[in-house]
């Protein structure tokens, strides 16, 4: 039985006959380059999964505010928020570095460009990183939306009087009801899925947002659901 034959079109404008078995080869061939593809995106965005990363608030290539050293014994810094647990950074930079405001910047591992970091409180931060973490948090919500908007469908009783959603600015005890009568019926897709079918829930997204930036800037909270603050 004559194979089948399947004509491709060559870069000169000819054509070119392919067997049967010609053609499968091929079409294995690019196949197997697509699996691998897939497995490299799949290895990346996992390898992503287990960084630790943040957004730079503000960067000082001059070294720290009040340092009083000769300039070359001074090391380039930046702040940053991180995108996990809202925990404030210093970072001290290498000299060659190249960041700005709004980078997204790899922590553990470190990259080449940051020779160390540490925690800080709110009130270490400059006046121009304290403005900007509002438009990070905004940033880091708006990009893992997914994440957040699980907040309304997984959060739970903190006591017996007081349950997680009750902390978001606005969220009364009827808001509250209707919140997790409505996620029986149904998970949220999204923030516009959630003022939807919330009745008086009209800025799901930004009450989130506003309870966050309390939780990095006020010490003295009994209570913190986003913001993770390691002592010591």
């Amino acid at each position: 039985m004559n194979e089948p034959q399947r004509s491709r079109v060559l870069p000169d404008g000819g054509t070119e006959t392919e067997s049967g078995d010609a053609a499968d080869r091929s079409d294995a061939s690019d196949a197997a380059d697509a699996s691998e593809a897939d497995s490299t995106a799949e290895a990346s965005t996992a390898a992503d999964e287990d960084r630790q990363f943040a957004v730079a608030l503000d960067v000082l290539p001059q070294g720290r505010p009040g340092d009083d050293r000769p300039q070359y014994q001074k090391s380039p810094i930046a702040y940053a928020l991180g995108e996990a647990d809202f925990r404030l950074f210093e970072l001290t930079l290498t000299d060659d570095a190249d960041r700005s405001v709004g980078d997204r910047i790899a922590l553990d591992p470190r990259p080449e460009d940051v020779s160390r970091y540490r925690e800080v409180e709110h009130d270490d931060l400059t006046h121009n990183a304290a403005a900007e973490i509002e438009y990070a948090v905004e940033q880091i919500v708006e990009t893992n939306e997914r994440r957040f908007v699980d907040f309304y469908n997984d959060a739970e009783p903190i006591t017996l009087r007081l349950h997680r959603l009750n902390l978001l600015p606005g969220i009364g005890k009827k808001l509250r009801n209707n919140v997790l009568d409505e996620r029986k019926r149904g998970p949220f897709e999204s923030f516009t899925d959630i003022a939807d079918r919330i009745s008086g829930l009209h800025r799901p997204k930004e009450v989130l947002i506003e309870r966050i930036i309390e939780e990095i800037k006020e010490d003295d909270l009994k209570y913190r659901v986003f913001v993770d603050r390691h002592e010591g």
